[in-house]
């Protein structure tokens, strides 16, 4: 396979990028600074191909997508700007004109449906304590303009995300967090998302992952 990965450098998107480079896939990654990733490109030679650029750049996120992508995971952080929706607009467009659809988003808990308050999403219901939400904001703008689109996406939707080792075990479910979910590693999140670039169960809908309890058994 042949993958274009957003968000290479981020805390999900190296994982991501690790997983995919040790299964042997062609990788093209759209990065600002060519540095943070000069230490990858010795050892994977034609395999991993560094792009410099910016992701809310229309020519060059169409440059990326020449490498010839199958697949497109984002893993892009908000960083409090609108990175992420216009980068989704400019995904959209282009990935129809190059007749590309499966794209894989990294979002937030936030934008699942609530299990109280199901008419709202997690961010406006009591369920959440968070302070501000700009970030929760900005992911249901992507879920809003990827719900319009006619790709096959997915977006991944983790609560708390502490660093740490992949361990293959959690939960999912489809628009909602597991049940008492609180937390989900990194390297988990990334091992989830990095999994679905050639699943189809969940195709054009959110998916909520969370740790899972003492007496669960491995995520189907």
């Amino acid at each position: 396979m042949n993958l274009l990965l957003l968000g290479a450098t981020g805390r999900v998107g190296r994982y991501i990028l690790d997983y995919a480079l040790e299964d042997g896939h062609d990788v093209t990654v759209l990065v600002r600074s060519l540095d943070k990733l000069e230490d990858y490109a010795p050892g994977y030679g034609n395999q991993l191909q560094i792009v410099q650029g910016d992701a809310t750049n229309a020519e060059d996120v169409a440059q990326a997508l020449k490498g010839g992508a199958t697949a497109v995971i984002s893993a892009l952080n908000t960083d409090g700007t609108t990175t992420l929706s216009v980068n989704i607009a400019l995904l959209v467009r282009l990935m129809q004109e190059q007749s590309i659809s499966r794209l894989i988003t990294v979002g937030t808990a936030g934008i699942l449906q609530s299990r109280t308050e199901p008419d709202l999403y997690r961010y406006e219901s009591s369920e959440t304590r968070r302070r501000s939400t700009r970030a929760a904001e900005e992911h249901r703008r992507v879920y809003e303009l990827l719900h319009e689109s006619a790709l096959d996406w997915t977006i991944v939707c983790p609560t708390y995300l502490p660093d740490g080792a992949r361990t293959g075990i959690y939960r999912v479910e489809k628009d909602f967090l597991p049940e008492g979910g609180s937390q989900i590693t990194t390297a988990d999140t990334a091992d989830f998302t990095y999994r679905q670039w050639n699943s189809y169960e969940f195709i054009r809908t959110r998916v909520g992952i969370a740790s899972v309890f003492k007496h669960s058994t491995r995520a189907q």
